[in-house]
């Protein structure tokens, strides 16, 4: 409840942009493009045709910092860190009941796409229509690098723990259709991200285990937050619904929910993680540093924010102090 009444001052004050919205050019976007992100920091190679071909002229886009990331992590210690006769903090009852609730599958039916889709993205132009499109691309991305890791950590955990190993296997199954979702509203601005190029091309970045939990844990929280906040925005302010992916959040958000709680109860079961005070200072560097990296890209695309009405300052003070609220009574 306090959670919900948080959210009504903030987001009454979001509202202060006009619409940046166009009518419908028929032809105006015909052709099809596949992108490509290669692992060179510096290219990526994009196919332009009527039809989608793996085929096609190299062009350069900048990676940075910021850009989304895949990681890996050292997954003999995950073994180790998972083997019930070697921690007995582990809870397995408390475990078994997260892995039913990711076994309901409440959002089996809910990414079904209608014709909203691609007639409002033909009134999206001008500079908005490639802030979208960057929007599409980046969410895909960070999604399917859930996917990666999250698929490697159920396959190679399978043994060791296999309610762990399901619960990981599970979430990667939400992350998958995440990243089809956002990718299949790409083909409305008539682009696609070649993921199975992406798997292959991208570097990964090695994060300890114990990293993994805290930028993972972090990540999904946020997710959480930031979704549901712009769904009750636009809900409450519907001359910013420029596109209909934003109407399923409010579900899409739940699933980042379970996520996080799955990382919280892997880190309580991991007490070094979070009790002294080098686990204590590390675990606050990582929510200043996630922090940081959420700000600096946002305020690179204030004008995407601007375009659905939200005031980027204020929404990301908003998503971090209602996520700071229970990491605060963890610490109490």
């Amino acid at each position: 409840m306090a959670a919900e009444m948080a959210l009504v001052k903030p987001i009454s004050k979001f509202s202060n942009v006009t619409p940046k919205f166009g009518t419908p050019r028929m032809g105006s976007y015909s052709k099809f493009s596949i992108i490509r992100m290669s692992a060179s920091p510096t290219t990526t190679t994009t196919s332009t045709s009527t039809k989608p071909s793996k085929k096609g002229n190299k062009t350069s886009i900048k990676e940075t910092l910021l850009t989304p990331r895949f990681y890996t992590t050292d997954f003999d210690e995950m073994e180790t860190l998972f083997n019930t006769e070697i921690n007995k903090n582990l809870k397995q009852a408390e475990f078994e009941a997260l892995l039913q609730e990711f076994k309901t599958d409440y959002n089996q039916t809910h990414f079904v796409r209608n014709k909203e889709f691609k007639e409002a993205a033909d009134k999206i132009e001008g500079p908005l229509r490639q802030i979208f499109v960057e929007f599409l691309e980046r969410s895909c991305t960070a999604e399917f690098s859930g996917f990666l890791l999250y698929k490697e950590l159920g396959r190679r955990l399978k043994k060791t723990n296999p309610v762990v190993a399901e619960i990981f296997s599970l979430m990667s199954r939400d992350e998958a259709r995440h990243a089809g979702f956002l990718n299949k509203g790409l083909s409305d601005f008539n682009l696609a991200l070649d993921l199975g190029f992406l798997t292959k091309a991208r570097k990964y970045t090695f994060f300890k285990p114990k990293f993994i939990f805290y930028a993972t844990y972090l990540s999904e929280k946020i997710g959480y937050w930031r979704y549901i906040t712009i769904y009750r925005h636009l809900k409450a302010n519907p001359e910013y619904q420029c596109y209909p992916i934003f109407k399923y959040f409010e579900n899409w958000c739940q699933d980042e929910n379970r996520h996080g709680d799955f990382f919280s109860a892997l880190m309580k079961a991991q007490p070094q993680f979070l009790n002294d005070w080098k686990a204590k200072l590390w675990a606050r560097f990582f929510c200043l540093s996630v922090y940081v990296t959420m700000y600096l890209n946002d305020c690179q695309r204030t004008a995407f924010y601007e375009g659905i009405g939200l005031d980027t300052k204020e929404f990301d003070m908003h998503v971090i102090i209602e996520l700071e609220l229970p990491l605060k009574a963890c610490d109490k």
